[in-house]
Parts: C-alpha cells; structure tokens; sequence
C-alpha cells in the first residue's frame, strides 16, 4: 500500500507538467476573438467516431484516453481559458454507424473539429460529407493514401505513416535480404489492405528480379478466424508472409503461424504491432518479425525512462488504471491527444475551423510523445503526409530492435 501511494503522489506531481505545452493562459493572444460552431469563449467542442464495439473494439481505448487527456487538461484549466468537450462516439468499424455518427456529431452536437477517428473503410464512408461541410476531420487513424489530397478534400489529413510509403519500404527490405523470396500475403478486404499490397507488389515488379508474390489470401473484419488462409499459405512454399492485417486477426494470424511451424519471414504493418496485439499472440511467437517503426512503446524496459512514456504513465495510472501500463495503442491515443491540444492551443482566440486547418496543415516539426526521437509530423498546405522518417526494425521478443538509419521510399 505504501508503494502505491507514493506512485500516486508520483502521478500527481508529473501530471502538473504534462499539458504545459497545451496550456496557456486565456488572454494571450491579443487579436479579437472568432469563433465557428463548437467554440465559445468558454468551450471548444471536440468529436470522434471509432469502434468502441464490434470487431475493432481493441481500438475503442483510443477514446477513452482522450477523454482522460482532456479531463486532466480541463482540471487545469483548459486550453487558452477553454474547457474542452469531447464526444467519442461508437461506429463498431461500420461504415452506416460512422456516417450516423459523423452527422450527429456535426448536425447536432456541433463540434467544432474530429480528430483521431478509425478505420479506412468508415472514414471513407464521411470524408466527402466533412470536405463538404467544412468541417477538419485529423489525425485519421488511418494512413490510407486517399487522405493526402489537399488539392480536392483539404479538411482530412492523416494521422499515421500513409500505407503505400510502409508498402514499399518493406519490398525494399525483402529485396535486399531475400532477393530470391517466394511471398505469401494476408490482407484485409477492404481499401486498408489494398493501399498496402498495390504499393509492395509494384516496388517488386519494378526492381525486376527474382523475388515474387506466389499466393494471396484475404479476410473479412466480420471473419471470427484467419486459421484457414494461414493453413493455405503455409503449404504454398511462401518463404516470406506479409501480414496485411489489423486489431484480432493479427493477433491470431502470428499465434496461427507458429502453431503451424512455418518459419516464414514475417513483415508487420505499422499500426499492428502494438503491444496489445502481440501479447495476445504471443510474444515468443512475435520473434523476428520484420515492422516499420515510429513510435515508442510503453511499459517496456526500453523506454521506462522517456519522458514522454512517463507523461503518458502518469495519465493512466491517475485516470485509466484498468488500462494495462503496455497498452501501446492507449498510448497512441495520448500521443494523438497531444498533438490536437497543440493545434488548438496555437489557434489562440481564433476558433473558427479554417484556422483550426490553417494549424493542423502547419504542424511540421512538431513531435508528439507518440514518436520516436527524430520522428515529427511533417504536414505542410500542399502535402499532408503525416511523417517522412521511418525505421526498419526486428522484434527480438521482448523489444523491438530498432535500426540506427531511418529509411524513406
């Protein structure tokens, strides 16, 4: 018990330092105030929809670290003077629950921006109805290719390395260690895995050697199992298996991998390979596979003492303590959190939702606590990729292995 007071009076005394880059007072701008739907001299209005039920309910903690974050920002005071609402709403990953979602969001609750919503596939399903509507729809948990369009749909950006840029960084890596590869791939059935597989099948075809894709198989979200598309692949002579996949079934489909004995070459999408994800497959399963990396975990011994893992700590252990401390996924959450309170701290007394774009689009060189050191975001109004900078790395079964040389495309 005594241990456990002291982590408390620990939290409390961390937490007082975590927002304070988001957090300034109310009347340092002095421009006259402007405000859109969902801002008011006392609030700003937030909204989200991402899969707090359904199939991609792993991801549901994405919300209520939002909440956490913008609770303990409001008992501090808000940012610039402002409480902040946030709605995050459930879509269970369906493309008619996110448009539902989506319109009562804008319609009636009138927020003033999204952030931090899920899915390719439901995304998909609002971003052409936000565009119209002027509303920002940021920091998508989504790096479908489709939302680095400022040219036709400036109010969607991307929150994650754009799928096609980790496509083609993983052939490059499987051409320069496995030149001669025999390639089996899962991928879900929908426009996520498309993005990635179009992109790592073209960088093959054009370096023009040897190595090739022999066997494809695809799932559906609503699929309770991968196990029958592992067990084709594994008997396809496939020396290489890219894992096109997301929330449960990657977690089955690396557990299934080596209850079969097949000892591919294993390449993992970024957004997979949470902590979470693996500890459900498995971590001694989990070795040796091949990721793009960017992030940070947490609740790992190799970043027990970053600062930016210590903020997010503080935040679960005072306000989420259900939430495991190497739930890397809630940990994407606050990093995404972060980075939204500082475009609504650098948007002063102008809350209108052009300028919150103006901010968003501006907010190169700026590092969430989500990323690895020397990883920013990189946006700018005429390119919206999220990040540049990305790293190979190899999970050795306890920590990933990160390479010392970022890679680009």
């Amino acid at each position: 018990m005594k241990n456990n007071l002291t982590r408390r009076d620990f939290c409390a005394t961390a937490l007082v330092t975590i927002g304070a880059s988001t957090i300034a007072s109310p009347h340092v701008w002095a421009a006259d105030k402007k405000y859109d739907a969902g801002a008011s001299d006392t609030e700003i209005k937030l909204g989200q929809t991402i899969p707090h039920s359904g199939p991609g309910s792993l991801y549901g903690v994405l919300g209520r670290v939002g909440e956490a974050y913008f609770q303990m920002l409001n008992e501090q005071g808000g940012i610039n003077g402002r409480k902040i609402k946030f709605l995050t709403m459930d879509d269970a990953y369906s493309a008619p629950k996110c448009v539902e979602a989506t319109r009562r969001l804008v319609e009636q609750d009138e927020v003033l921006a999204l952030y931090g919503s899920l899915g390719t596939a439901p995304q998909t399903a609002v971003h052409k109805y936000l565009n119209s509507k002027g509303v920002p729809q940021l920091l998508l948990n989504t790096g479908a290719s489709k939302w680095n369009d400022p040219k036709n749909n400036k109010w969607t950006m991307a929150g994650l390395p754009l799928y096609p840029t980790e496509a083609r960084i993983l052939a490059k890596h499987v051409l320069s260690v496995k030149p001669e590869a025999k390639i089996g791939i899962l991928y879900q059935n929908d426009d996520f895995g498309r993005d990635f597989l179009g992109p790592f099948k073209k960088t093959l075809a054009d370096a023009g050697g040897k190595a090739q894709v022999i066997m494809e198989q695809t799932y559906d979200l609503t699929e309770p199992t991968v196990d029958s598309q592992l067990i084709n692949l594994s008997k396809s002579g496939a020396d290489v298996f890219y894992n096109i996949s997301t929330g449960k079934a990657t977690s089955q489909s690396i557990r299934k991998v080596a209850e079969l004995g097949w000892k591919p070459l294993q390449l993992l999408s970024a957004g997979s390979t949470g902590r979470s994800i693996l500890s459900a497959a498995g971590l001694e399963n989990a070795k040796d596979i091949v990721a793009i990396r960017y992030s940070k975990d947490a609740g790992v011994p190799q970043w027990k003492d970053d600062p930016d893992v210590k903020g997010f700590e503080a935040l679960r252990a005072k306000y989420l303590p259900n939430i495991d401390p190497d739930n890397t996924i809630a940990y994407a959450g606050y990093g995404q959190a972060v980075s939204m309170g500082e475009i609504l701290r650098r948007c002063g007394d102008t809350l209108t939702r052009e300028n919150v774009l103006k901010h968003a689009t501006t907010l190169a060189g700026f590092h969430s606590p989500f990323f690895l050191d020397g990883v920013n975001f990189s946006y700018t109004p005429d390119d919206y990729t999220p990040m540049k900078t990305l790293y190979i790395s190899i999970f050795d079964g306890k920590d990933w292995n990160i390479s010392d040389k970022p890679m680009t495309e």
